[in-house]
């Protein structure tokens, strides 16, 4: 296997010797968190326990149907639950999604994959500009981006002040009408928590991060201006469908949610103030679950028990999960339904208005069920648009009907037996066993090159 790897001793020059930046230029772009263990212990040991969220339950071994909406697409071979923060670049590494990039395999992501995984996101931009840092595929971020989100993602370097530290996300802030020299300090917080936690899409030439804000930040009004801009993520395998793929759009969805608008945000609920045993306050970096600090959190502004507002949450999540799955089996024979409709020979024009009914109908299902706790931030629009996805599902599979009648196919169309995750990759025809065993190779040989080269080129910082 030969590997596309920065030659050693180019790297050394670069880091040690040719660099474009001044020793003391370089220092303040150390994005290293450990820097600030000794000024922020507190905040530093409660962020390294984000290694506490570290179960990777594999959504598509839970729910199969998964492999056939994505067919076609990465997502398909993996997709596991999001960890804690200290995961950030190990799951981009070894998540199937980036593939195995060599010389025999082509690197199947853009750079802008890296855009959230650390602080060594904004030293790049620094350093290049952002097309110089969007310029190029994802491996070569490989030895670039090792830390994992961290102090600089949010705070300036050296200091405690917040700051928006990715210029794409600042312009996305401002297209929905904040801008950080006028936001207040609730706004603040929740903004650098938007830089990453949103939908996103890849643009351009060179497949930068946008967020696509520009009529609004509701699922309908992101749909109409992919629309407009004949945004297509991938061609779905079976339907032919130019499909959208949703991300995790958490911010958009707590903004319309209760928490939202009552000025409740990210931080309140999942980095709240806490007491160190001298009793001094400090806000707690163990980013997660809000049960978890209960008393620090929901407690401080609801009466109920946390074992009430438990169950508030889980009734509301099994009737998200209801409507959820309800959309997944009208859109898994919706898919196969329009395969069959093309196989008799039915023409583009024929199946357009189908098309356009799944592509919105899954991108609904998605918007509304991608975000992380949509349970808690926003349960009510979850359930309206997990509603229009039914619909629009349903609206494509009665004209279906009707086209595979005309075509005289025979129904119903038969579904494959997708009732395992292996099952339903193998009717897609993904190898899995040959995908697990070169990323296992790759993991194996080219992680601990991009390390090594991330430690000598970080040894400009330890310099005396």
């Amino acid at each position: 296997m030969t590997l596309r790897l920065t030659p050693i001793s180019l790297l050394i020059s670069v880091a040690l010797v040719s660099s474009s930046f001044a020793y003391a230029q370089a220092k303040d772009l150390d994005p290293r968190s450990e820097q600030y263990a000794k000024k922020y212990p507190k905040q530093y040991q409660s962020w390294k326990k984000t290694t506490d969220y570290s179960d990777k339950p594999d959504e598509v071994a839970e729910d199969p149907n998964l492999a056939v909406l994505w067919a076609g697409y990465a997502f398909s071979r993996d997709y596991t639950r999001a960890r804690g923060h200290q995961y950030a670049v190990t799951d981009l590494r070894e998540t199937l999604r980036t593939g195995t990039p060599d010389a025999e395999h082509p690197d199947m992501m853009p750079m802008a994959c890296w855009s959230c995984k650390g602080p060594d996101v904004p030293r790049m931009i620094t350093e290049q500009g952002e097309d110089g840092f969007f310029e190029g595929q994802w491996s070569k971020g490989g030895p670039e981006v090792v830390n994992t989100i961290g102090c600089q993602d949010c705070h300036e370097p050296g200091s405690s002040k917040l700051r928006m530290a990715r210029p794409f996300a600042e312009r996305a802030m401002k297209s929905i009408g904040l801008t950080w020299e006028t936001a207040g300090r609730k706004d603040k917080q929740a903004m650098v928590c938007g830089q990453c936690h949103v939908e996103y899409y890849f643009e351009g030439k060179n497949k930068s991060a946008k967020f696509p804000w520009d009529n609004g930040v509701k699922t309908d009004q992101v749909e109409a201006y992919f629309d407009s801009i004949e945004f297509t993520d991938w061609t779905h395998q079976l339907s032919k469908t130019p499909m959208l793929k949703a991300q995790h759009p958490d911010y958009e969805t707590w903004s319309q949610g209760i928490h939202g608008q009552n000025n409740v945000t990210c931080i309140d609920c999942h980095m709240p103030k806490v007491v160190n045993k001298e009793g001094r306050k400090y806000t707690d970096h163990r980013v997660g679950n809000p049960f978890d600090r209960f008393e620090q959190t929901c407690a401080s502004c609801h009466d109920q028990t946390k074992a009430q507002l438990q169950d508030i949450v889980a009734q509301r999540k099994a009737k998200i999960d209801e409507l959820k799955m309800n959309a997944e089996t009208q859109l898994v024979h919706a898919h196969y339904e329009t395969a069959a409709a093309l196989a008799a020979g039915a023409t583009d024009e024929e199946v357009h208005s189908i098309q356009q009914d799944i592509r919105h109908a899954q991108w609904r299902w998605d918007h509304a069920t991608a975000s992380h706790g949509i349970a808690m931030h926003n349960p009510d629009e979850a359930l309206r648009v997990l509603g229009t996805a039914i619909d629009r599902a349903a609206n494509a599979r009665i004209k279906l009907a009707r086209l595979l009648s005309s075509k005289g196919v025979k129904q119903p169309v038969a579904i494959p037996d997708i009732s395992t995750k292996a099952k339903a990759q193998a009717t897609i025809g993904l190898n899995m066993d040959k995908l697990n065993a070169e990323k296992a190779h790759f993991i194996e040989t080219v992680l601990p090159q991009w390390d090594e080269q991330a430690k000598l080129r970080e040894a400009i910082y330890d310099k005396e």
